[in-house]
């Protein structure tokens, strides 16, 4: 059985730094249910300013970091300064990430390297660090976000190294489902369709918006919101018999 969750409870947020992706909208999202957080982008100023903000608004405890997480240092780095400076560590979501839309056989080793680097070295650097945390205390969310482009192998914005990337998300959130699931840990991925962020190439026009709700069956595609919500409800008790899933977002543009 999982210990339960403290009265105070903190998780940390990767990809903060953009004003309009998933991160800095699951920041709002939690910290308006009552999460302390720990708050992560490359750029420490923007994580400070971004933590100053969330805990002037809603009254909680928020540290920013700043961190280039595929440095094995950087992260162990952040998490420290995070988890020293909050309540228990409670719920990990990583939300950073970066997109590709280079076709496959012009993929060159430079760009191959960022890609993989960036969606899953990263991932597993942070995630690592925190893992042990929620395993020693008896409970833990880990939530990484992945993308209908791994079950699709691209088709949206990105292309191969992007599907790559997150496939080994996924793989690598039910190894640690499996692993860290009688210390109370759960582990899950969510695979959004296309979301109107600027890692879809820059703002979606209507006639974009438009022509990627295309395929789907809902005819629209999600918001940051959207997704936020989603998370919000994974990283809360009531999910605590969910975990190696992943859980799709998409309007029905891909059925499992």
């Amino acid at each position: 059985m999982p210990a339960p969750y403290p009265s105070k409870k903190t998780a940390i947020i990767t990809g903060v730094g953009s004003h309009r992706g998933i991160g800095r909208r699951l920041t709002s999202v939690l910290a308006a249910d009552g999460w302390n957080l720990g708050l992560i982008a490359r750029n420490q100023d923007q994580a400070d300013e971004l933590a100053a903000e969330t805990a002037e608004t809603y009254g909680v405890t928020a540290v920013g970091a700043g961190a280039d997480l595929i440095d094995h240092d950087q992260a162990a780095r952040a998490v420290e300064y995070i988890t020293g400076r909050t309540p228990q560590l409670v719920a990990l979501i990583n939300s950073a990430g970066v997109s590709s839309p280079t076709g496959y056989l012009d993929v060159e080793p430079n760009e191959w390297r960022r890609v993989l680097t960036s969606n899953l070295d990263a991932v597993h650097w942070i995630t690592q660090q925190a893992a042990r945390i929620l395993a020693k205390n008896g409970v833990g969310r880990i939530i990484s976000l992945s993308s209908v482009s791994a079950h699709r192998g691209g088709g949206t914005y990105s292309k191969t190294p992007y599907s790559a990337s997150k496939a080994g998300v996924e793989g690598l959130m039910r190894g640690i489902a499996r692993e860290l699931g009688r210390s109370g840990v759960t582990a899950n991925s969510v695979a959004p369709g296309p979301v109107d962020t600027d890692m879809m190439g820059g703002t979606l026009t209507p006639e974009r918006k438009a022509g990627m709700a295309s395929d789907s069956v809902l005819d629209e595609i999600a918001s940051p919101s959207d997704v936020a919500k989603l998370i919000r409800f994974l990283v809360s008790e009531h999910s605590a018999l969910i975990t190696g899933q992943t859980i799709h977002i998409n309007g029905g543009l891909q059925m499992t």
